[in-house]
């Protein structure tokens, strides 16, 4: 694609562009752009949220422009309170670097490798002493930092704000500043936080970056954005048949949507279809983003594993786990196969139904289940595990 193509394409796709004027004169200079886009490793996986900004950028990067992935591992310690109704639980720096460390393999099933620039905010918001801080908060008053509709909200409802909430705009933006970057993409939930940047470097007598936002994704549940503290989301990082099945509860409403937004589809071929057949429209999804973050053929197992367990049967591949030959209360073997995170998730599981052993329901997690040859257990519809006692 050249230029103007890629302009067409923003100019559609996105929510606003601050400014409108300004960014066309960088992006038709010829001149290499900076450009910015962070995210805070508050969970270590992104999710196809976060392909909507990431694709776009790719687009800028095949043009020859330098796309820098800030990995908050600063922020995150605060927690970004966008959208939120109270104070995230702190993260330590040891947390935030731990998420942080799968970002880089993530971001780069989307943009090139050997041209992302990735940057970790400690680098430099480590090193401001408090005369630093001081002065950082002196470009910006409290009465603008108050007119984000999230503080006004928490204000109107008598919750609580922390100090360090407030400062998370001044810190998102002076990582703008550090770099100075000529742009920088987000989510429209970010737009205060990437126009505060946008003020600073003014501020820091640096030209002010162009903003470009972006729309949300919503998450499986069809009413709030993707996010996986709200387990709405598909990871993409997920093994290919989770990706699979969670393509196919996109709700229906929405399935355009995620075409737009997620994928390189035709859009005008896909409005066809999902005319016509809504479900064949899921499979063409599904198939399309496994392909994508995987290949043609793990996309085809995925929808043959799909499809076995739709029709009620157990899939060919499953995880195995070696046992012991001894007896096991049910709700052991739940958990020494991984269908639960603990023993009493487990008790939970199998005293509500949710957990078959060979095909038949079991509710008492403590029947005993002698350790020979193998077992077949079953989560719900689609999560299986094989006990193979040895």
């Amino acid at each position: 694609m050249n230029a103007e193509q890629v302009w067409e394409i923003l100019k559609r796709d996105s929510t606003g562009i601050y400014s409108e004027e300004g960014f066309k004169e960088k992006l038709f200079s010829g001149k290499p752009m900076k450009i910015k886009l962070g995210a805070d490793p508050s969970r270590p996986d992104l999710h196809l949220g976060h392909s909507v900004v990431l694709r776009k950028l790719k687009l800028l990067q095949d043009l020859g422009h330098e796309i820098i992935f800030i990995i908050g591992d600063f922020t995150g310690m605060v927690g970004d309170p966008s959208g939120k109704t109270k104070t995230r639980p702190p993260l330590t720096f040891e947390e935030t670097r731990q998420n942080g460390q799968s970002y880089l393999e993530q971001v780069t099933k989307i943009l090139d490798r050997e041209k992302t620039k990735i940057c970790y905010n400690s680098e430099w918001l480590s090193e401001m002493n408090f005369a630093d801080v001081l002065r950082l908060c002196g470009k910006y008053t409290v009465a603008r930092i108050l007119e984000r509709d999230d503080f006004t909200k928490r204000l109107q409802e008598n919750r609580p704000i922390g100090m360090h909430e407030l400062l998370y705009p001044l810190m998102q933006g002076y990582d703008s500043v550090a770099l100075a970057c000529d742009v920088e993409v987000g989510g429209t939930d970010q737009t205060f936080n990437l126009l505060v940047g946008r003020e600073l470097m003014r501020d820091y007598d640096l030209p002010a970056q162009e903003v470009i936002t972006f729309p949300l994704l919503p998450g499986l549940d069809g009413v709030e954005k993707m996010s996986k503290s709200l387990d709405n989301y598909i990871g993409i990082s997920e093994p290919p048949e989770v990706i699979f099945e969670k393509c196919m509860k996109v709700p229906d409403n929405l399935l355009a949507d995620y075409f737009r937004l997620t994928t390189d589809l035709d859009f005008d071929q896909v409005t066809s279809l999902l005319e016509k057949d809504i479900r064949e429209a899921h499979f063409l999804y599904a198939e399309t983003i496994v392909t994508m973050y995987y290949s043609g053929d793990e996309a085809a197992e995925a929808k043959k594993r799909y499809m076995t367990v739709a029709a009620g049967a157990a899939p060919e591949n499953m995880p195995e786990y070696k046992l012991a030959q001894e007896t096991y209360p049910l709700w052991k073997l739940v958990t020494l196969t991984g269908l639960a995170a603990s023993s009493s998730e487990a008790r939970r599981l199998i005293s509500q139904g949710g957990i078959a052993l060979d095909g038949v329901v079991c509710k008492d997690p403590l029947l005993e289940i002698a350790g020979e040859g193998e077992k077949l257990l079953k989560r719900g519809k689609s999560n299986f595990a094989k006990a193979v006692f040895q």
